[in-house]
């Protein structure tokens, strides 16, 4: 006993004075990525817009493949979707900007799609994280509208979305429908942005109104429209369950053969008195 006595307040000790060294790295790698940025910045100079606009230009389809592709891959993990988006303003303009990053986002939300699909849904709720209880809560029995407000969702990424309509069994072809829709707005806001920045105008500063106005009315659309069904589902099932209910006790009732007996004991009692 006196031993452990004497023991326990050197482990406690010990295991107070341990060295954070999770925290530590991580203050390290912050500061060495500051550095590293400042070097850059001061370092290397990066061409000018028109300069990057006339090397792709001069790569004709490659140019528009490269991007669609590194578009894809972005989409499909958890980089935001937004540096690629105001890129493909800023490098293409709006009207290709628009069309190029949007083959790019499906194909990168078509693929984390599938991926899901054979990853499993225990496997792909422990990667999502954070984002995990959010997607669940909103897809499980879910659909269209659904994969809609997460989309719209303002600062929600688009991978867990992707990887969560595979995981909870949304159909392929209502998550792409549905990834279109609410997609194409604010795509669309993006690369106008970047086309404000790179040509600034009256149609491009038009644009950029325009659709995130849109992307805000479609917003609050969608999630009007979510709340109706999630509240309409379940009105349906209390009422559901509230029905069951008097079922239930009358063959609860059925099943006790006594209470049924008592009657027929009580008039053979009462014969029997009669007789006698």
């Amino acid at each position: 006993m006196p031993n452990d006595e004497n023991s326990a307040p050197h482990q406690s000790s010990h295991g107070g004075s341990r060295v954070p060294w999770g925290s530590i790295l991580r203050n390290v790698a912050l500061a060495l990525a500051v550095l590293a940025g400042l070097w850059l910045v001061f370092n290397v100079h990066l061409p000018s817009l028109d300069g990057i606009q006339k090397q792709i230009a001069d790569a004709g389809f490659w140019g528009f493949g490269i991007f669609i592709l590194l578009y894809a891959v972005v989409a499909a993990t958890p980089i935001p979707v937004t540096i690629m988006a105001v890129a493909g303003g800023l490098a293409f303009g709006l009207v290709f900007g628009t069309i190029l990053s949007m083959i790019g986002v499906l194909a990168g939300c078509f693929g984390g799609y599938w991926i899901s699909r054979g990853l499993g849904r225990e496997t792909v709720m422990r990667l999502l994280g954070n984002h995990a209880e959010a997607v669940e809560s909103r897809l499980t029995n879910g659909g269209f509208y659904a994969v809609c407000m997460l989309r719209l969702m303002p600062g929600f990424p688009y991978w867990p979305v992707n990887y969560g309509s595979g995981a909870l069994g949304i159909r392929s072809r209502t998550f792409l429908i549905a990834t279109i829709v609410s997609a194409l707005p604010g795509q669309l806001s993006l690369v106008a942005v970047g086309a404000f920045i790179g040509n600034p105008g009256v149609f491009t500063g038009t644009a950029v109104a325009i659709s995130w106005a849109l992307v805000i009315v479609l917003t609050i659309l969608t999630f009007r429209r979510w709340k109706s069904e999630q509240k309409g589902s379940t009105e349906q099932k209390d009422s559901t369950s509230k029905s069951a209910q008097p079922e239930q006790s009358q063959q609860a009732e059925q099943s006790e053969p006594g209470k049924q007996a008592e009657p027929t004991d009580r008039t053979d009692t009462g014969e029997d008195a009669s007789n006698s």
